[in-house]
């Protein structure tokens, strides 16, 4: 399932554009050194995969935790029709059921802190602007949040949005190069593609909780294994 997050990330990061691209594309880059500019975009986006793969360990950890109890099957469901319903529920009924709230304070001095690394240029900043925009409240971080979680590990929770990240780099690079080839309409017509991909990555986690016996897209139950194991001897 680790390559679900990697196409998210790609798709996602036309949504991504339009969330943190004013970000980008205020970052102090040098206009007039070419190798040092790559360099500066270079450590924005180690900042974000840095913040990335925190957080995926934290929410791996969840996950990890979950499984300790035996339901690894059960909270990969969940999490495939809690991706579904995301989408599919109208957004104002989403809206009363507002989760972020708490989170408020720590986003404002997130959005503080990355006003004042917007003014320097010293070398760590670009790192710590990076690092700082991943933990901005973004929609697509969310369901990957989500895969984190049903991955069912700290290092697979963490590669998972690692590789969500690494997704969003090319675009997001490109908008800071070269951001009058990013238009409106290639940009609308890659975001009707999102939900429909994450309504996909939903059914996905479902058919892997199942436990169908299908290699690698839903491998059958632990203890079934175990079970066919000890009658074969």
């Amino acid at each position: 399932m680790l390559y679900s997050a990697f196409i998210l990330g790609i798709l996602g990061s036309f949504h991504c554009i339009g969330m943190c691209g004013p970000i980008a594309f205020m970052l102090p880059v040098s206009r007039e050194n070419k190798v040092l500019k790559f360099f500066q975009i270079f450590l924005y986006h180690i900042g974000r995969l840095f913040s990335y793969s925190i957080i995926g360990l934290a929410f791996g950890l969840i996950g990890k935790s979950l499984n300790l109890f035996g339901i690894q099957q059960q909270l990969s469901i969940g999490i495939g029709i809690l991706m579904i319903l995301v989408i599919l529920l109208p957004s104002k009924k989403l809206q009363r059921y507002n989760f972020s709230q708490p989170l408020y304070r720590i986003v404002g001095k997130v959005k503080s802190s990355l006003g004042a690394a917007l003014k320097k240029r010293t070398p760590d900043t670009f790192f710590t602007i990076g690092f700082l925009n991943g933990f901005l409240p973004c929609g697509l971080v969310y369901m990957a949040v989500f895969g984190a979680i049903a991955a069912g590990g700290i290092t697979e929770g963490s590669l998972y949005m690692l590789l969500f990240g690494l997704g969003t780099i090319p675009l997001m690079t490109t908008a800071v190069y070269f951001s009058s080839l990013l238009g409106g309409k290639l940009r609308n017509k890659v975001q009707r593609l999102i939900p429909a991909f994450v309504v996909l990555m939903g059914l996905l986690f479902i058919i892997r909780g199942m436990g169908l016996d299908i290699p690698y897209l839903s491998p059958a139950p632990a203890t079934a294994m175990v079970e066919a194991s000890a009658s074969c001897h």
